[in-house]
């Protein structure tokens, strides 16, 4: 019982007892319910019998033990419970950040689709003007955006998970530098499309144009005619052209921005004046009289090529009013847009540009990354063919998110280990070249050496000039052979088999005990023998 009181008084025993057992036990007991006689409460007052005592502990015990079982059925998991499971943990959703300009709404492009098949895409957008970020060497990136939404201003902070970048990064006109944007990003290990590494060599266009004269000399100019253009670093070089009219290229601009026609010497001189307050870099390339322009654009895996037509009659086609419709795609205009593809690790999404001269030649002039204007009558054909891009790269992030580290620190190749046998060295235990002969003796031949085996390494036989006792090692094969089974035998006067046990040592020269070995003990037939054998005075 003291046992019981002590079980009973313990607060976390009596919170996991079900529900109302407590109350079984303080009820009264239906006998005492009924009227009784004065006897009757005699009796009652008198202590309480043995029987009675017995019911009722062992109520008590009844109850204890039906609490007992139902705890641990609730601990094991076995109780059936009136609520149903519990409902799914929602997966937080996928951040994508998209630099474009407010004109196209991307985020009806990405309705309905997950990542991975679990996570929701949530999709912020902005132009690079909109945008500031703090990047961490172990917290990732932490992009703060301001725009403008509707005339209020919205302002949100969120790391993003991947970004897709629809706008230049650098332009020369003032306020249009977001590079350092493009290494705050870089710096966070944000993955993009296209790569931060290929838009940031984007940055300069005689830069891009150096990859294509790689592949201008790797193709040839059959298959990938590329136009002749020379670079100037500043306008101290640009004294004179071999022809004109020449297309003269100030900086780093888009959409025809910093292109002049110049006709001849003096307009050129005009220009380098105009580079020189520039402070910058200028390209000229011969001007191709177009009969129209070529756009070869791969999103993925899909192709376009289209033609476009100058109808204001303007030098440059895509400035003013221009014909445009869709060509076919060739095997060489996919070649032009598969070797370009490959430049900076990789363009998910490219361009190339060429020029359709009149004489029927062709010039590739340019190649534009991901922030390329969409042309045509079917934009939103290539708008959902980018939204389905974006979303196969952030899956495929997802599904290696655990093997990969970081998709710029890539794991270091493993190494493997090299075994005993891979390496070109002699096996531990054996010289790599036979002992050299003493100095001043004759000279050993390679073929008269004997393979070696396990056996204790053999010492030098005794210097030039002493004779042996044995006068059966008169032989100069015998002497130049000193592992012979003859030389043993000479040496020792005793059979190879003896020899080989001995150590095949002269005379002069006994084997010295090895260091730490106990000297050797009689065989147990010999110490026999001895103890068997009579003593002579005893005979």
């Amino acid at each position: 019982m003291n046992f019981l009181r002590r079980r009973l008084s313990d607060s976390s025993f009596v919170a996991n007892l079900p529900n109302g057992y407590m109350m079984d036990l303080q009820r009264p007991d239906s006998s005492t319910s009924s009227p009784v006689s004065p006897a009757t409460e005699r009796k009652h007052l008198q202590p309480p019998q043995p029987s009675h005592s017995s019911s009722t502990g062992s109520s008590i015990f009844s109850s204890i033990s039906s609490a007992m079982k139902q705890t641990t059925q609730a601990a094991a998991g076995l109780m059936d419970h009136s609520a149903g499971p519990a409902p799914p943990v929602a997966q937080k959703p996928k951040i994508l950040l998209v630099i474009d300009d407010a004109h196209t709404d991307w985020a009806k492009y990405f309705q309905g689709k997950k990542v991975n098949g679990e996570f929701d895409i949530r999709v912020e957008q902005a132009e690079f003007s909109e945008l500031n970020l703090a990047a961490y060497v172990m917290g990732g990136c932490m992009v703060d955006m301001q725009v403008m939404r509707n005339g209020t201003k919205v302002v949100r902070s969120f790391k993003p998970d991947f970004v897709l970048i629809r706008q230049h990064a650098y332009s020369m006109a003032l306020g249009e530098d977001f590079r350092s944007l493009i290494i705050g990003l870089q710096y966070g290990g944000i993955h993009t499309v296209n790569s931060l590494y290929s838009i940031y060599n984007f940055c300069s266009k005689p830069w891009v144009f150096s990859q294509l004269i790689k592949i201008f000399n790797s193709l040839g100019p059959e298959k990938f005619p590329l136009v002749e253009q020379t670079f100037f670093p500043s306008h101290k070089q640009m004294l004179t052209t071999p022809n004109f009219p020449v297309v003269v290229k100030l900086g780093h601009a888009h959409a025809g921005m910093g292109k002049v026609k110049v006709e001849n010497q003096h307009d050129f001189r005009d220009i380098a004046s105009i580079v020189a307050m520039a402070k910058t870099y200028a390209t000229t390339e011969p001007f191709i009289d177009s009969k129209y322009d070529i756009r070869i654009q791969k999103i993925g895996s899909n192709y376009k090529a289209y033609m476009r037509t100058s109808i204001s009659g303007n030098w440059k086609a895509n400035t003013g009013s221009a014909m445009l419709e869709q060509i076919a795609m060739t095997e060489r205009y996919r070649l032009w847009a598969d070797a370009c593809s490959e430049m900076f690790g990789g363009l998910d999404i490219c361009a190339v540009k060429a020029v359709h001269s009149k004489d029927g030649k062709d010039y590739i002039i340019e190649v534009m990354d991901s922030s390329m204007p969409l042309i045509g009558e079917h934009i939103e054909e290539d708008r959902q063919l980018i939204a389905d891009l974006v979303v196969s790269k952030m899956t495929q992030l997802v599904v290696t998110a655990g093997s990969t580290p970081s998709p710029l620190r890539p794991w270091p190749p493993q190494v493997q280990p090299v075994s005993m046998k891979s390496q070109t060295g002699p096996p531990l235990g054996q010289l790599s070249q036979p002992r050299p002969p003493p100095q001043g003796g004759p000279r050993q031949p390679q073929g008269s050496q004997p393979p070696r085996t396990n056996a204790p390494p053999q010492q030098r036989l005794s210097p030039q000039g002493q004779q042996p006792q044995s006068p059966q090692s008169t032989s100069p094969q015998q002497q130049r052979s000193p592992g012979s089974p003859q030389q043993v035998r000479s040496a020792t006067g005793s059979s190879p088999v003896q020899a080989s046990k001995t150590g095949a040592f002269p005379p002069q020269q006994p084997r010295p005990p090895a260091q730490g070995r106990a000297p050797s003990q009689p065989s147990p037939t010999e110490m026999s023998k001895q103890q068997t054998a009579p003593h002579p005075h005893l005979k």
